[in-house]
C-alpha cells in the first residue's frame, strides 16, 4: 500500500497572524484535494529555503519520518527603512528557485512581497487575496507535471 501524498508547509512566522491566514487557504486547497500535509515554522522567510532543503537532505538520507511530494514555501516581507526588504526578498526567491530546479521538487512559491503590512493582510486572507491557496495550486500541479513527466510515483 502506498503512502498518502503529503505536503510540507513551511511557514515564517515574523508575521504569525499573516502565516496563519496563508496557511489556511494552502490547508483549504490541499484538504479539497485530498493531500495530507505537515506545517513547519521558521523564524522568518530568510529561514525557509534552509528548513525546504533540510526536508529534502532528511529524505535523502532516510531519516526523515515521511517522503514529502511537494513543498508549499509561505510567508511576508514588508518594506521597512532599509534595504533589508531587498536583501531578504531576493535570496529567499533566488534560494527557493534553486532548490526547485537542483532538487527536482514540486514548490508552491507563497513568500509575499509588500511595501505595508496593510497589503500582506489583503494579500494573505483567504476571503480576499488568498495567495496561501495560489501557492498550494501551483505545488499541486508541480506534483502532477513530476508525475506526467515520470519524475514521481503515480
Amino acid at each position: 500500500m502506498t503512502e498518502k501524498p503529503c505536503v510540507l508547509i513551511v511557514e515564517a512566522r515574523f508575521y504569525g497572524e499573516i502565516a496563519d491566514h496563508m496557511a489556511e487557504g494552502a490547508i483549504a486547497v490541499l484538504d479539497e484535494a485530498g493531500i495530507g500535509h505537515e506545517r513547519l515554522d521558521v523564524p522568518g522567510v530568510f529561514e525557509v529555503p534552509a528548513a525546504v532543503r533540510f526536508a529534502i537532505r532528511a529524505m535523502e538520507t532516510h531519516s526523515a519520518t515521511r517522503d514529502y511530494t511537494g513543498f508549499i514555501a509561505l510567508g511576508a516581507v514588508i518594506r521597512g527603512e532599509t534595504d533589508h526588504y531587498d536583501h531578504i526578498c531576493r535570496e529567499a526567491s533566488r534560494s527557493l528557485m534553486d532548490i526547485s530546479i537542483h532538487q527536482s521538487v514540486a514548490l508552491g512559491f507563497g513568500i509575499l512581497t509588500c511595501e505595508n503590512r496593510a497589503q500582506a493582510e489583503e494579500r494573505a486572507d483567504p476571503a480576499r487575496g488568498n495567495k496561501g491557496a495560489d501557492a498550494a495550486v501551483a505545488c499541486l500541479r508541480m506534483m502532477e507535471l513530476k508525475k506526467d513527466l515520470r519524475l514521481a510515483q503515480r
